[in-house]
């Protein structure tokens, strides 16, 4: 009761205005309430739970920097160990001063809690507090991105995505944040929105975000028209002088083929040709649009496969990445075969072969960087996010170990889980019936999936 008493004390402290007015004693008190992070990491990391107590305590602290401390320690403690135990008992009290933080914190603070809500939604998976999370998540995360402050923006994409990829168990849901997003990747097609230019790297992280969110699409119910803008958009930004750019346009405009979204814009307008002449003229002419845009895009992604340095970055690794996906791009678009690949976690071997595994798997690679195999070795979401079971789980008779809120991954309609299942049921499908019928994408008979 003391510990819960305090917190409440401290909580009010922050909603303060004076976030940096302190007196001497609390300075004291701020400084001996976060221990040395490096010192306390392996007593976290090795299953006691007792030091993120303290540091979740220390968020409530008027103290910016005592903050950031707190919150650089939970974001390591949470990147490499899985903090089932914590997060049972912890949610809610930890979200709420994370949320506090993107509100009042500063540049730094912003960028670690956005973090720490990242992976606090990874750690609780498909469960009620998935949804709580990023219902309480939305309003301050879309705030900050309108903020405009370049060094938080690109965690706070990082982290709407993440807790919409988690608790976004409704399409309308997703559609929302995918929709924030894309009123700062292209900021005419939203109101209040500033225009002035994005940092590449900004822009980067936010169509990655956008794409990342897009993998969970099977059904959206966005408009043609906003279709037709966005594959218009993506192929301009091919030309790009940012390399970095370049290849995150690219990715999407290869999952926005692979779920079959433009093939069924054609099919539409093409099957709307016997609509009366004053409909009917407008729908052969953005048939053909459509149609030429697919030929841009084409010779757009063969150039960008062969290109010979130059253009963006000098940097020759960036240079191979690039050649090596539009390579992959190109073999989609002209014969439907998705990249294959297979990674190395510990001693068992991940595969992905559709754009959206490839995407959602890189994605997270980023996201948790050195924490990565760990989470993919424990963590029964991303287990199931990419049909993956380590051999030491198959050993131990994994499905034990489960806590109720994780077996309900398995069991709901709405869950990651299943989304992911239908959704790579669907593509397989379209692009059996496209190999079966001797063409792919852009043949103007192709029909959308």
């Amino acid at each position: 009761m003391g510990k819960r008493s305090s917190r409440r004390k401290n909580a009010s402290m922050l909603d303060s205005d004076d976030d940096d007015t302190l007196s001497s004693s609390s300075t004291v008190m701020s400084d001996r309430t976060v221990p040395d992070v490096e010192e306390s990491q392996g007593k976290v990391q090795g299953g006691g739970t007792k030091l993120l107590d303290e540091y979740v305590d220390a968020l409530f602290e008027k103290r910016g920097s005592t903050r950031e401390k707190a919150l650089s320690a939970i974001v390591d403690a949470f990147t490499n160990k899985l903090q089932y135990q914590f997060v049972e008992k912890n949610c809610v009290t930890l979200l709420h001063p994370c949320l506090n933080s993107i509100k009042r914190g500063s540049s730094k603070e912003k960028s670690l809690a956005s973090r720490a809500i990242g992976l606090l939604a990874l750690t609780v998976g498909c469960e009620n507090n998935a949804a709580e999370i990023l219902e309480e998540s939305i309003p301050p995360l879309s705030q900050a991105l309108k903020s405009g402050l370049e060094s938080t923006l690109s965690s706070v994409f990082e982290c709407l995505a993440i807790v919409t990829f988690v608790g976004g168990n409704d399409p309308d849901v997703t559609e929302r944040s995918m929709q924030i997003m894309w009123q700062i990747i292209h900021p005419k097609s939203g109101p209040n929105v500033s225009a002035s230019k994005i940092a590449p790297a900004v822009l980067t992280a936010a169509i990655s975000s956008w794409s990342f969110l897009l993998t969970t699409v099977s059904e959206c119910k966005i408009n043609s028209k906003s279709w037709q803008d966005s594959i218009s958009y993506f192929s301009n930004l091919l030309d790009k002088d940012d390399r970095s750019i370049r290849i995150a346009a690219g990715e999407a405009i290869a999952l926005i083929f692979e779920i079959g979204q433009l093939d069924k814009l054609s099919g539409e307008d093409r099957h709307s040709s016997d609509s009366p002449v004053h409909e009917g003229n407008n729908s052969q002419e953005r048939y053909a649009y459509i149609q030429g845009l697919k030929g841009k895009i084409l010779s757009q992604v063969r150039n960008l496969s062969v290109e010979a340095g130059g253009k963006g970055s000098t940097n020759k690794k960036d240079l191979g990445s690039q050649r090596n996906l539009f390579r992959d791009v190109v073999e989609f678009l002209e014969d439907g075969y998705c990249p294959q690949t297979s990674i190395k976690i510990g001693g068992d071997i991940l595969y992905t072969s559709t754009w959206s595994q490839l995407i959602q798997l890189n994605f997270l690679k980023r996201f948790l960087g050195g924490g990565f195999p760990k989470h993919m070795q424990e963590n029964e979401l991303l287990h199931d996010v990419f049909e993956f079971t380590p051999k030491k789980r198959q050993a131990s008779g994994g499905e034990q170990l489960l806590t109720s809120g994780q077996k309900r991954l398995f069991k709901s309609p709405n869950s990651v889980v299943n989304k992911a299942r239908t959704q790579f049921l669907n593509k397989q499908r379209m692009l059996s019936q496209d190999r079966n019928a001797g063409h792919f994408a852009f043949c103007p008979g192709s029909e959308g999936a």
